[in-house]
């Protein structure tokens, strides 16, 4: 038997069960305390987050430690505030002295440093006012960037913020009402009751506030990126309601078997609750093998997700049968049709044809899924900046006035930092003149600012513009360039967002076959543990790197190639942001899992007690066929409700985790496995350890 329907975890979650079917209201009141508790410390704290890039061992990175130890104030925020007339110059007089005291008003706003001279474009009638502040980004909060934009505003001016002014949080609630919306629907359709349909929104609802709101409070203890609790709430719509699904549903099941309410309860956490365990510790586990990457953003997305689906499993396994248990019978209140169960239901006539012609299905499968996956061979990562996002948005106007004013470089400045040994003895250092000269000498630099000397005489620092766009490969050779200057005297790194966000997806692309090594062996370790069965392990790993390829493809042939682009918001194809593929992997291969796991949870049990691979295939996909289906459709529609987000990160990874996740639960799921399944025959559920005589007791009867 798999260690699902015995072992440690059976139990353990056979105790579970027996607790909160009888302290019901105690475990309710726990989770309402978290939660009020979590929402009020959010309500009264807020939720920072930190958008910079780190990326410790990289040339970037040191630059930037270098400025920070010399300068004081480097590691703080600094915007713009973009300023366009559609009349008279902003050297006028009039308008000019307009700006000077929009300046007085933008310097008594609380955190803002100081503000520095209107520096006009080659028109005349584009101009930006450097605003530095005296916190980090971390702590820029929406409030001040808010209070900033306010004083900026100037009778006859367009005001539109730049730099560190543009970091406003992404909205998501419309993504995430559509996708609630969608996923009332299904659940109605697969309850037939408004009740049993209302307990997955209701269980998901708590842990997005308490799940989400946790990662918001960590943000006052560590950089969080804005993008963290997005994919969050992604995750935690899409799995909260899943589990709460496959649960609901096997309960129901018993109940309609005669079984007693509590014992219903006490069986269902036992068994589908263990299988959550293992289907939520496949995604964790996957998640935390990007820890190996050694990329500070990709872990900080890594653990806050996995903190999410600690959340969800721990909802769905403890809150839901609390509420189970009080509802009783009345789970099927407030019927809207009749519910038709699983094996009336057209899985289990599609599993008899899958099984008859397993050849036919898995040849068939296989080159679909191979034809989505092509492709991703030609997929190149990037960098995304505020020139991708919608026409529509501040910060693509702002992005754009910039860019026409004084050149598409004014958006992704490069720092050259230069290392004095010995210290300058001042400003007239001749050194401080040979690296002004040779900077301004690099092709594709477009200007370069005099050097700026530290105090202390030890590091000096210029801002240098390039030709071209941040998101423009060639930016990152113009940094290459700077980085091989040769200067006596002085050792120079370039640093910047757009120069570690370079050297970030270099290193991405450097460790993306160990991640992938370490979150496939992981992942199939836990499998192995679940069902005890070398080949269905395998096997999963298998068909998980199939749904990820599909996935890799759709992102390529969309943002990459453009295909499409319009339909989703975009103007064209943007760049793929670097640590979208890694992070989607981690992701989709524990979430692909969850299905693996629930399909093979049912094909085991009747492998188990009849001992005929083929029957059990077809009877275990004619059983989940209908519930998985659901799952996937609830998951597909709330990531893809994020694809309508202005974002396009928040895009790409809306977009990948839907087709993916589609693909999984239909072309993969229910016909490739069980075709595979079907010719390996007994080989599934072969282990070193078993005699191949050998005769479970479930099958004597």
């Amino acid at each position: 038997m798999s260690t699902i329907e015995s072992g440690a975890m059976h139990r353990v979650m056979t105790r579970c069960g027996r607790f909160t079917t009888r302290r019901p209201w105690p475990v309710i009141a726990a989770w309402l305390l978290l939660t009020v508790t979590v929402a009020a410390l959010v309500l009264a704290f807020g939720r920072p987050v930190d958008e910079d890039a780190t990326l410790p061992g990289s040339t970037g990175q040191h630059g930037r430690d270098v400025l920070e130890a010399h300068f004081a104030g480097a590691g703080n925020a600094t915007g713009q505030v973009i300023l366009r007339s559609a009349g008279a110059r902003l050297d006028d007089p009039a308008v000019a002295a307009g700006i000077a005291r929009s300046a007085d008003r933008i310097r008594a706003v609380e955190h803002v440093d100081s503000v520095g001279p209107p520096v006009l474009g080659t028109d005349g009638r584009t101009g930006y006012l450097d605003v530095a502040l005296d916190v980090g980004p971390q702590e820029l909060t929406r409030a001040t960037t808010v209070d900033v934009m306010d004083a900026a505003a100037t009778p006859g001016l367009e005001t539109l913020p730049g730099g560190a002014l543009t970091r406003a949080r992404n909205s998501t609630g419309h993504s995430e009402l559509i996708g609630v919306t969608v996923a009332l629907a299904v659940l109605v359709v697969a309850f037939g009751g408004l009740v049993a349909a209302a307990l997955p929104l209701v269980t998901a609802a708590i842990v997005l506030v308490a799940g989400i709101g946790a990662i918001g409070l960590a943000g006052h203890l560590t950089g969080i990126p804005s993008v963290a609790t997005t994919l969050g709430t992604m995750i935690g719509l899409g799995v909260g309601i899943d589990y709460a699904l496959f649960l609901i549903t096997r309960y129901r099941a018993l109940l309609a078997r005669g079984r007693d309410v509590r014992d219903a309860i006490t069986e269902t956490v036992a068994s589908s609750g263990s299988a959550i365990v293992f289907a939520g510790g496949t995604v964790v586990v996957a998640l935390c093998g990007l820890g190996v990457a050694g990329i500070p953003i990709l872990a900080t997305l890594g653990w806050t997700a996995g903190l999410v689906v600690v959340v969800a499993v721990a909802s769905a396994t403890t809150l839901l049968p609390a509420l189970l248990t009080l509802l009783g019978t009345r789970v099927d209140a407030l019927p809207v049709r009749r519910a038709r169960a699983g094996r009336e239901s057209g899985w289990g006539r599609l599993a008899g044809r899958v099984i008859r012609r397993p050849w036919r299905y898995a040849l068939t499968s296989g080159l679909l899924l191979l034809a989505l996956a092509a492709p991703a061979a030609a997929m190149t990562l990037g960098q995304t900046d505020a020139g991708d996002k919608p026409v529509s948005s501040a910060e693509r106007a702002g992005y754009d006035a910039m860019a026409a004013a004084f050149g598409p470089g004014i958006n992704g400045p490069l720092t050259v930092v230069a290392e004095l040994s010995p210290a300058a003895t001042g400003p007239g250092d001749p050194r401080l003149a040979a690296l002004a000269g040779a900077v301004a000498g690099v092709p594709g630099v477009a200007r370069a600012n005099p050097p700026r000397l530290a105090p202390d005489g030890q590091v000096a620092s210029v801002r240098v513009i390039p030709d071209t766009a941040p998101s423009d490969p060639a930016t990152l050779d113009t940094a290459g360039r700077l980085a091989a200057l040769d200067v006596a005297g002085v050792s120079v790194s370039v640093t910047g967002q757009t120069a570690i966000r370079g050297e970030l997806a270099g290193r991405v692309a450097d460790r993306m076959p160990l991640v992938i090594v370490v979150v496939v062996l992981l992942s199939g370790l836990l499998v192995l543990v679940a069902f005890r069965a070398p080949v269905v392990a395998a096997k999963a790993a298998l068909m998980n790197l199939l749904s990820v390829a599909a996935a890799y493809g759709a992102l390529t042939a969309v943002f990459q190639w453009g295909w499409g682009a319009a339909l989703i918001g975009l103007d064209g194809p943007v760049p793929i942001e670097a640590y979208v593929p890694m992070m989607l992997f981690a992701l989709l291969f524990g979430l692909s899992m969850d299905y693996e796991v629930f399909l093979l949870t049912a094909v085991r049990e009747h492998w188990d007690r009849t001992g005929d691979n083929r029957r059990a295939v077809r009877d275990g996909l004619a059983e989940t066929g209908v519930v998985i289906t659901s799952a996937a459709l609830i998951m597909v529609c709330v990531f893809a409700s994020f694809v309508l987000g202005d974002e396009p990160v928040i895009k790409m990874m809306g977009l990948g985790l839907a087709v993916a996740i589609a693909v999984d639960a239909t072309v993969i799921r229910g016909l490739l496995v069980p075709a595979v399944m079907t010719l390996l025959g007994d080989v599934n559920w072969w282990t070193p350890r078993r005699r191949a005589a050998a005769v479970m007791p479930e099958r004597a009867a």
